[in-house]
């Protein structure tokens, strides 16, 4: 499903730019669950933003699910993420002047989809928001808040879903049952998972951990549990 081959990436500009990613090589399999793991500064949200399209490398190759996006413009990378990635944000990133329920179908709408609110419907209702259509962001907590935001990233079923600390501004209980969540959908969706944590536990229920530093992989491990 991912395939880098020695992408570098650097961000900032002038005397500020820093190389966040030095070469880096990595295979991700279909169905396959990849935690993305090491110190803040160890390249880990590059990688993570690199594959979904949202930082345009430097040097190196990027294919997903077969296509190489590595060279497509931002209108074609934008309809490419549309269709093959959902994306979800530690920050949730909703809109806050939309419903729920608009805030979903929002990507749906931008494909030009014409089932767009009855598919966004379905979607909330399979993250336990069936009656929380109309509320807005600021009228919902911040575990729904990000449920809104996991709905509107599968509503397109995408086979590839990327998480960026997905439970960072969530409470222990909240974050547990957002995990259950993300791993559920990915389960039910037969979807391929990479996802940024500083959660051991969160780290422990994925196939394979990628251990990052200074830009850099530094070991990947196979979960003894999996």
């Amino acid at each position: 499903m991912v395939r880098l081959r020695a992408v570098r990436l650097s961000l900032g500009r002038g005397a500020a730019q820093v190389e966040a990613l030095k070469g880096v090589s990595l295979d991700v399999a279909r169905g396959e669950a990849v935690g993305l793991v090491g110190p803040s500064g160890s390249g880990k949200s590059s990688l993570l933003m690199t594959l979904a399209g949202l930082e345009q490398v430097n040097s190196g190759r990027v294919l997903i699910n077969g296509f190489d996006i590595t060279d497509l413009n931002e209108d074609m990378l934008a309809k490419f993420r549309g269709r093959y990635i959902g994306i979800v944000f530690q920050s949730f990133h909703l809109v806050p002047t939309m419903t729920a329920l608009e805030n979903v179908a929002l990507p749906l709408e931008l494909a030009d989809a014409s089932d767009a609110f009855s598919r966004a419907k379905r979607a909330l209702e399979r993250v336990g928001l069936g009656g929380r259509l109309g509320h807005y962001p600021a009228q919902l907590s911040g575990g729904e808040q990000q449920r809104v935001a996991i709905a509107r990233a599968v509503v397109g079923r995408p086979p590839l879903i990327v998480a960026d600390e997905p439970t960072g501004n969530l409470d222990e209980d909240t974050g547990k049952d957002i995990v259950d969540l993300l791993f559920a959908l990915k389960r039910d969706e037969g979807a391929t998972l990479v996802l940024v944590t500083h959660d051991p536990a969160l780290a422990a229920r994925c196939d394979r951990t990628i251990r990052m530093r200074s830009g850099l992989i530094e070991s990947a491990t196979l979960d003894e549990a999996s």
